[in-house]
């Protein structure tokens, strides 16, 4: 039998919930307009993969490009004019935005786009020739999430590179739900990176990864600590995760941590924890755990 509703009970809990919404901590909004929405920017970052792998997700023939593009333009503009906005009030509390600035970002990120393009075509090859699983490039392309997660993260920093606030994070976290990869879009990324399996990869914001980087599943490439200023809060901003030259292997579970240089052809093994730098062509590994074997009776 169903319940009617206790309406009085509804009531006193909805009047503690409207007096939380007053308190100005910040997990509240004001104003549906000051904030981007996350189903328009993932409908635009699944988009832009479209542009990069034509035919893949749905067909873009030649003469739908430029179409594409403008509907691209058109609510990426809309979204970042939001984030814009929002972080304008945060700050001067003007509400101003310079749709100059929003145009300028989104032309940036469209005008990278044939660059993009080209660097994935290193990246699929890559996971081709490191993958002796992989059949053909079209089975990279629709169901490895390394490659998936790496190219948002490309599209993504170059919006970080412009300074748009909340959209570049927010695209970058759809990608690590999707793939369970979790690529910060500051982090800059060579050419023909391949990560393989993927699950549990974290990369900081201010990580550096080199060209032909081979990096396996559980790897972090994370910070040692945290340095805080005189009021004892974060200080942000600063280089604090490591650096990762050419043609490196990282196995799996390594934590490479700090700001540190890995030199060009090393080799870093599974499960090792590393905060020094290594010089180029060093090949370092864990000790093997004991393994301890019981003959059941």
């Amino acid at each position: 039998m169903k319940r009617e509703p206790d309406l009085a009970r509804i009531a006193a809990i909805s009047r503690k919930l409207e007096a939380s919404y007053e308190d100005n901590i910040g997990v509240n909004l004001s104003g549906e307009d000051m904030i981007p929405r996350r189903d328009e920017i993932i409908s635009v970052t699944e988009k832009l993969l479209e542009i990069i792998f034509p035919g893949y997700q749905r067909t873009l023939e030649s003469f739908g490009t430029a179409m594409k593009l403008m509907e691209i333009q058109s609510e990426l503009s809309g979204q970042i004019c939001r984030a814009m906005r929002r972080r304008e009030k945060s700050v001067c509390k003007c509400g101003n935005c310079t749709e100059d600035e929003c145009c300028h970002a989104v032309y940036r990120l469209l005008e990278e786009l044939p660059e993009i393009r080209e660097i994935t075509k290193l990246d699929v090859a890559a996971a081709y020739a490191g993958d002796p699983a992989a059949s053909n490039y079209d089975e990279i392309i629709l169901s490895y999430p390394g490659l998936k997660a790496i190219t948002i993260q490309r599209l993504a920093h170059v919006l970080y590179l412009e300074k748009v606030p909340l959209i570049p994070r927010m695209m970058t976290e759809y990608a690590h739900t999707q793939t369970g990869i979790d690529i910060h879009p500051g982090a800059a990324i060579g050419r023909g990176v391949f990560i393989d399996h993927g699950t549990g990869v974290v990369v900081g914001e201010t990580a550096r990864i080199g060209n032909n980087v081979r990096i396996y599943q559980g790897v972090t490439l994370g910070a040692v600590h945290f340095p805080k200023d005189a009021c004892g809060m974060l200080i942000k901003g600063n280089r604090r995760h490591p650096t990762i030259g050419n043609n490196v292997t990282i196995y799996t579970g390594a934590c490479v941590l700090g700001d540190i240089t890995i030199g060009d052809n090393s080799v870093i093994g599974g499960n090792v924890w590393l905060t020094e730098s290594l010089p180029e062509g060093t090949k370092i590994t864990a000790t093997p755990p004991e393994n301890r074997r019981k003959t059941m009776q």
